[in-house]
This record gives structure tokens, sequence and C-alpha cells, in this order.
């Protein structure tokens, strides 16, 4: 069938073989954030809407889920903050209750946790991935261009807050752009802020697949480890580079259709695609070739390769 709110299984870097849920239309976020995935965001906004049937994502997850997919995750993410549906906390209860075999996840930049209803619509989850890059707010405004209505310090509240009301587990991601978040300074904030948070995990993570601005470029090796030292916090990982294992699907899937889902959300190699849909790298190119004949296809390259994606 066809799908509009599901997506891959993906591979990521953080959660291994995941399928994407998408509640909100392309690039609806809190942020318009430097080093977004998606682009430029087009509608920035803190208010939380329906944006689609909530039996529209159950029909999908229960087609796709009646094979009964090997899933490392099934993961709240895609075009926006998916906070901002207020279908989230329906659409987890209802995979809990009907498939608990399934860890749930979801990937939020954390400026709504401030929000009591966010958070209780969270509480059902496994796992919940939080951002935070910062904590000073000339550096939090340039990095993540937030809505008027958000402030840093609602935001930092709330992931403390969050964390004393979720059984869960929280990934703190903390986002590193050279030169912009990486002073002595910086670093001793974010240490801070980590320890009254007291996230399961903290997830030190860079730029991987091409950004929005031209300015925010990935941290080497080197710049990562002297930033896990200075955090000096023993549950910090290095967010490894792409997973390089590749599983074959173990369900009947079109690959050209959950390729062409895959582009629209985010850039990806053909190394990433081949992992995903279980092909061989060569077929993925061929599949890129023939999408390039009659779509609007881009190309970039960056460290870790060519990027194929699409925009809006």
């Amino acid at each position: 069938m066809k799908r509009y709110h599901i997506f891959g299984p993906v591979s990521s870097r953080r959660l291994g073989r995941s399928l994407g849920i998408d509640l909100v239309p392309f690039k609806t976020c809190t942020y318009n954030c430097g080093y977004c995935e998606c682009g430029a965001t087009t509608y920035r906004t803190t208010r939380r809407e329906i944006f689609f049937p909530v039996t529209e994502i159950y029909t999908e997850l229960t087609d796709f889920l009646s094979s009964s997919p090997s899933l490392d995750y099934i993961t709240f993410s895609g075009s926006g903050e998916p906070t901002l549906s207020l279908s989230i906390g329906e659409v987890i209860r209802f995979l809990k209750d009907n498939y608990p075999s399934y860890r749930v996840a979801v990937l939020t930049n954390g400026s709504l946790l401030s929000d009591p209803d966010v958070r209780r619509d969270l509480l059902p989850a496994d796992v919940v991935l939080p951002t935070l890059s910062t904590t000073v707010k000339q550096t939090f405004v340039k990095i993540h261009r937030p809505d008027p209505g958000i402030s840093l310090e609602g935001i930092l509240t709330g992931l403390v807050q969050f964390r004393q009301e979720y059984s869960g587990e929280i990934w703190l991601e903390v986002f590193i752009i050279p030169g912009i978040n990486t002073s002595d300074e910086e670093l001793a904030g974010l240490r801070r802020i980590i320890k009254d948070i007291n996230p399961n995990r903290i997830q030190l993570n860079t730029l991987d697949r091409p950004g929005t601005e031209k300015w925010v470029l990935p941290a080497n090796q080197m710049e990562l480890d002297r930033i896990q030292r200075m955090l000096d916090i023993a549950t910090l990982e290095i967010v490894e580079s792409y997973p390089s294992r590749t599983q074959k699907s173990s369900y009947a899937e079109d690959p050209v259709e959950q390729i062409y889902e895959m582009l629209k959300r985010r850039p990806c190699t053909a190394g990433d695609l081949a992992s995903a849909t279980g092909l061989h790298t060569l077929e993925v190119k061929k599949i890129l070739r023939e999408m390039a004949a009659t779509h609007d296809l881009l190309v970039k390259r960056e460290k870790r390769g060519l990027f194929y994606y699409f925009r809006e």
C-alpha cells in the first residue's frame, strides 16, 4: 500500500534498524536549525495540532507490522518536530497496546518539554532522545533559530522536569558544531545541566549529512575526543559513523518507493539506502539513475560521500 506517514526501515546511527513515523507535514518545526538535514523550516510554530487523521497512521502501521518485521525501534521522527502533533501520545499508546514487542523511541529537539501535556504524551515511550547543544542564549539562537515563543530557560527546566516524571530511558544528544559551541565556557555549562538532567546516555554527535547552512561543519575525531574528556561524564559516548552492516529486508516492499520516501525526508548515500533496503549498492545506484531522469534529484558531496536527496 502507498505510505504517507511511515518510512523505512532506515539504518540509524543511534537506533539501528528503525521504522520511522512522521506525524507532521514537511518541515513543520519549532526551530530552523542551521544543521538540519531536512533543510530550512517552512512552517515554524509552537502550536500543537492534529495534522493527519490518526486512523491513517494506524492503517499504515497495521499493514506494515502484520508481517512481524525485524526492527530495533519504531521511531517518531521525520519531517519536523514530532511533539507538535497532538496525536503522538495516542499513537505511542496504540503501539504499546497492540505491538508490545517493539521498542518505541521519540526523536525530539526538546523544545516543548516545558509543556506538561507533551511530557505526559511521551511517558509510554521506551526511549526519548532530546537534543541539547548549549546553555548560552546567544549560541542557542544562532544554532536553532527558534520560534519567538521558545525560551532556552524553559527548555532546560522542561528537560529536568521530564527526567523527574519519566521512568524510561533518556538519551541526550549533544550536537557539536566546531567554533560555535565548543569553547570551555560552553562545555562547562553543558556539563552542569547534564548532571541535573541525569540522562541514561549522553550521545556526542556532529554533522554526518548535508546541513542547511554552510557554516555548519562536522567536528573531527580529535575535537570530539577533547570534548568527551572535558565533559568527563561516564555515560557519554561518541556517536559512531554510519552502520556498515547490511541486513536483508524481512518484508515485501517496493524498493523504489521506499528509497523515494527516504530521500524526501533526509539525504542518504547509496550505501545508506542499500543498508536500509537490503539491495546491492549497484542496484541502488541504478534506481537513483532512473529517479534522476524523472525527478529533481539533488546530489551533494560530503565527507562521507555523495548524498542524494529531494527538496520540496
